[in-house]
């Protein structure tokens, strides 16, 4: 997603957001607003926690590597000092 498509965002003030908040409420009626907002609630806990779980993934998966990469170095290390000792 491009930065600039959500670059309006930042212009919001009160009287705008206030008026956004009248336009839902035409739209959607005032018995309707709770459970819109609860559900609202809902999927960005749910994203919050989808993204979550990808870094955890992705942090996990780095830690492999850096686990391999370290495992293979002491594995070198150790060959070139049996080399050595045979030599």
């Amino acid at each position: 997603m491009n930065i600039s498509t959500l670059a309006f965002i930042q212009n919001l003030n009160t009287p705008e957001i206030v008026m956004i908040g009248a336009v839902i409420l035409l739209f959607f009626g005032a018995k309707r607003m709770p459970e819109l907002f609860r559900s609202f609630g809902k999927s960005m806990r749910e994203f919050k926690k989808a993204t979550s779980g990808i870094e955890d993934d992705i942090r996990t998966a780095m830690d492999v590597d850096v686990e391999a990469a370290e495992a293979a170095k002491r594995k070198r290390a150790a060959a070139a000092a049996e080399a050595s000792e045979t030599a």
